[in-house]
């Protein structure tokens, strides 16, 4: 794990602060891991939105991943997006770990941690939920079994809410 997010992580840990429920997103403009496409999270207005930190090294990235894919394709029919984004500063050792699997969804670039740290991410992996008026409704820090079906039940009651 590169340093500069190691103090990143530390230091949003120990302040005790991280993006919370109730909070508008922070925009941000990314390149996708392999090639020049930039995406906004602005672009997704009107949407709901999960979007996801996560890094090779990580272990419950692994959990995660499959979770995420199903998740995206069990909503595909909805107004609804995930966007994950790789802190990984090498994209080989991010593609490495994609390899594992068929992404229906962006994959985003943070390769200097620039938005992490503006995310004010406590550890890997750290996800959102975020509505379609691009406030945060739901913030969540790692990933075990079991997690998916908080998430999901936040997402589809946003869904819902809106009567999609």
């Amino acid at each position: 794990m590169r340093p500069a997010l190691i103090l990143i992580c530390l230091l949003g840990s120990l302040a005790g602060i991280a993006a919370i429920e109730g909070e508008t997103a922070p925009e941000f403009s990314l390149p996708e891991l392999n090639s020049e496409t930039h995406h906004q999270l602005s672009d997704l207005q009107g949407k709901v939105v999960y979007l996801d930190f996560w890094a090779s090294w990580c272990a419950p990235c692994r959990v995660s991943f499959p979770e995420i894919i199903k998740l995206k394709q069990d909503l595909a029919d909805k107004p609804f997006e995930v966007i994950a984004i790789t802190v990984d500063e090498n994209p080989e050792a991010a593609n490495r770990f994609l390899g594992r699997y068929d992404v229906p969804y962006p994959i985003l670039h943070d390769s200097d941690g620039e938005w992490a740290a503006r995310y004010r991410l406590p550890g890997m992996p750290t996800s959102f939920v975020i509505d379609r008026d691009g406030v945060i409704r739901l913030r969540h820090s790692g990933f075990k079994p079991g997690d998916m079906a908080i998430i999901r039940e936040k997402i589809e009651n946003l869904l819902a809410a809106d009567g999609l």
